[in-house]
């Protein structure tokens, strides 16, 4: 080293200099650092997160793979699927088309026996859809006393009102199904049946149909505690401005849907108390991980949610965190590679092989690096690592929350195109309606025979039909 190169070395000022660029650029990395941190975050997608799919639209499209052009309708290898026709006690009317002559020689036609005719079934509405009835109470003149009495109507037609069970029922579906707005269904009924009716008797009709679910709704609410097995889920809900929160419960034939002013704890405290004996599939939401201290249930939280947090780690600008949360997405991978193997597998075989991999996945994801992304995920093995695998000693539990997150993607929609409600009769009718509607489609019933027996049964003030299964029904009346 030369004299004049040791000399610059020893100055002051270049000592300075060389702190103050060294210093300079310690600041800028960790900026960039953080701003690639900050990019990333902002880059999330539904793959890579717990936002919805409808968030992606704004970015590019995926690059997919040219593939040769099908042709429309059935492909081969497929099942054909028609639709099969009516039933004779099902057919209101049949219309015969006959021919006087032979059309290609006007010769004279005979009956062919052996020869099945052409038959076309068609559905239509009938040319007058509604029926208007006068109820009259007749009234007579007291030969005695002199006085004037009148005959009472049923009690059942004066609680109705304007409108009477079956389109009662309509507009209920209608709310309910199709998400109509008061104004849709105010035009639905003065275009197709010509009735004209205000926003304020609808109003008043869907409130009669509140009423009338409210036992049913209530019998629901009391039997989740009974429940061996829940799925639940939150999202937002909005009211008169204010952010309140719908809560779904899905039981294997029961769905609950309950509307709260909190997300935390202590409505599921409140639904199903301390005590609940049940599985709970949820996602690590910090309201179920404190209810799970609180209690001694048993959890199982969603894997699909954790694999969108560790695919994102994947996408790190830091390799290390980046190489880490590959590591654990395979591991995750040849987990459920095993998991899809269960129907073929003796019993022994598959638990030994799901331990193994378990064990692969606990390991790899508690041996993190010092990222604070990468430290949460392994926090989460560390603290919760059993709940995790509840599915895998557990016949019947499902490894991810997709029950709850489907069941509740109902009430996400009625939320964009009705805005939410405006009051707690309106939140009530939420509730009761969103679950009717959701337990009869589980159970494959009809939703609009049941909101007709639940309305008629209101009106002539009868107990109301269930929703609950005949041996649900069963055990609620004999614990009450």
């Amino acid at each position: 080293m030369s004299r004049r190169k040791r000399k610059c070395d020893d100055c002051p000022t270049v000592k300075q200099l060389r702190a103050e660029f060294a210093a300079f650029k310690a600041q800028a990395t960790a900026e960039i650092g953080d701003l690639r941190t900050q990019l990333q975050k902002a880059s999330k997608t539904s793959a890579t997160s717990s936002k919805p799919p409808s968030s992606d639209i704004v970015k590019p499209p995926r690059e997919r793979r040219m593939r040769g052009k099908r042709k429309k309708g059935g492909q081969p290898g497929h099942p054909m699927h028609v639709r099969p026709p009516f039933t004779p006690e099902e057919i209101d009317v049949t219309v015969p088309h006959p021919l006087s002559c032979c059309p290609h020689c006007r010769g004279k036609l005979h009956a062919a026996a052996d020869v099945t005719p052409k038959t076309i079934q068609q559905v239509d509405l009938a040319e007058q859809t509604t029926e208007v009835t006068e109820h009259v109470g007749l009234a007579y003149r007291c030969n005695s006393c002199g006085c004037v009495v009148q005959a009472p109507i049923p009690e059942a037609v004066e609680k109705a009102g304007l409108i009477g069970p079956r389109l009662t029922a309509v507009i209920a579906h209608m709310k309910a199904v199709s998400h109509a707005s008061l104004s849709s269904v105010r035009r639905y009924l003065h275009d197709v049946h010509g009735l004209t009716i205000s926003r304020g008797q609808l109003a008043k009709i869907l409130q009669k149909i509140s009423n009338a679910l409210k036992m049913p709704y209530e019998e629901i609410y009391a039997a989740l505690r009974q429940q061996p097995r829940l799925n639940i889920d939150e999202t937002g809900h909005k009211e008169n401005g204010d952010h309140l929160w719908t809560w779904c419960f899905r039981a294997e034939q029961l769905i609950l849907f309950k509307i709260a002013e909190s997300r935390g704890s202590v409505v599921l405290l409140d639904v199903l108390g301390p005590d609940f004996q049940g599985i709970i599939g949820c996602d690590y939401f910090s309201a179920y991980r404190k209810y799970l201290g609180e209690t001694n249930l048993v959890v199982q939280f969603c894997l699909a949610h954790l694999i969108r947090d560790v695919r994102f780690l994947t996408e790190s600008a830091d390799k290390i965190t980046a190489n880490y949360g590959q590591r654990l997405l395979d591991a995750i991978g040849r987990l459920f590679d095993v998991y899809h193997q269960r129907e073929s597998l003796p019993e022994p075989l598959f638990l030994r092989r799901m331990d193994r991999s378990r064990k692969e996945v606990l390991s790899i994801g508690r041996r993190a690096p010092q990222s604070s992304e990468a430290q949460n995920i392994a926090n989460r093995f560390r603290q919760y690592g059993r709940e995790y695998f509840t599915f895998i000693t557990t016949p019947g539990i499902d490894p991810t929350n997709n029950l709850a997150e489907q069941a509740i993607r109902f009430c996400v929609i009625d939320r964009h195109v009705t805005q939410g409600t405006r009051s707690p009769r309106g939140r009530e009718w939420c509730e009761r309606i969103w679950t009717a509607a959701a337990t009869c489609k589980l159970q494959n019933r009809s939703l609009y025979d049941f909101l007709l027996d639940a309305i008629t049964a209101y009106f002539e003030n009868r107990a109301p039909p269930s929703l609950l299964p005949s041996s649900s029904t069963q055990s609620i009346a004999a614990s009450a």
